[in-house]
């Protein structure tokens, strides 16, 4: 089949996923998009910027859970769902308090997104289970940053403490999260340098048409986001252990990149991630 139309069928493809509101119809017509596409080293970008409609497709904002008010460690979940997101072209916000997060992109990318993370988490809590149920962790300590008053100064000092449950875990998942976001990363550059060898004739537009779709999503999220302040992460306030980092690190090494599930949930105060 010639490329361009290949690229105006697989194209057509992507904007019935991408309009129809059945969850397993848009499922059935990315995934049909996605084998054309990989069969003929053609990326999504470049066959949705081919198709004359594509004006007509644009970012959108989907909200997603994470977990409920008051649950521990929400913050090392939402680190995970980030680094996948970042991974896979898409902006996310925030809420304050963790429970939930709004993730800015093309349908199809927050699709992927929600299905990695519904995945990783699972593997991520599970792997962090082992590791404090091995008990390794009682014989390492963690480095927390204290404030120190005397009558004279007031001075932050390096303090070590045992390794508890919660330090560990929160050490170990942030880790893993990070190792995450490493490997869609490299994953996701390396399928994009094999897409513009393998079609050397269209590299430019290849290119041209990725930078059009990050520009999209990044004015479509300045123009929609209400967050205010910048989200920063795990916090470090528990300690920091190398033992528990360097477990988690190995862990998301181990991952399964696999698919499966979806999310919803509800609103409150964002902040920009």
């Amino acid at each position: 089949m010639r490329d361009d139309k290949l690229l105006t069928r697989i194209a057509g493809l992507l904007r019935q996923a991408e309009g129809t509101d059945n969850e397993h119809e848009a499922q059935t017509f990315m995934q049909a998009a996605q084998r054309l596409a990989t069969a003929a080293s053609i990326d999504l970008a470049v066959a949705r910027a081919h198709d004359p409609a594509a004006a007509r497709t644009a970012p959108v904002a989907r909200q997603i859970a994470i977990g409920t008010k008051g649950k521990r460690g929400l913050r090392t979940y939402v680190a995970l769902f980030v680094a996948i997101a970042h991974a896979n072209d898409v902006k996310v916000d925030v809420a304050s308090n963790s429970t939930f997060v709004l993730a800015y992109g093309f349908s199809g990318d927050i699709d992927s997104t929600e299905a990695l993370y519904s995945s990783l988490v699972v593997q991520m809590v599970a792997a962090s289970d082992a590791y404090l149920k091995a008990g390794g962790y009682k014989n390492e300590v963690a480095h927390k940053v204290v404030t120190q008053h005397s009558r004279w100064r007031t001075r932050r000092v390096v303090e070590q403490t045992p390794l508890s449950p919660i330090t560990a875990r929160l050490n170990f998942q942030s880790a893993f999260a990070e190792r995450i976001g490493l490997r869609l990363t490299e994953a996701r550059d390396e399928a994009r340098a094999e897409a513009v060898a393998a079609t050397s004739a269209r590299s430019s537009s290849t290119q041209i048409a990725l930078r059009d779709k990050e520009i999209a999503v990044v004015d479509f999220h300045r123009s929609e986001s209400t967050a205010r302040g910048t989200w920063r992460g795990a916090s470090a306030s528990a300690g920091y252990s190398e033992a528990a980092r360097r477990a988690g690190d190995t862990a998301g090494r181990r991952a399964r990149l696999g698919e499966q599930g979806h999310l919803d949930g509800s609103r409150g105060a964002l902040e920009s991630g």
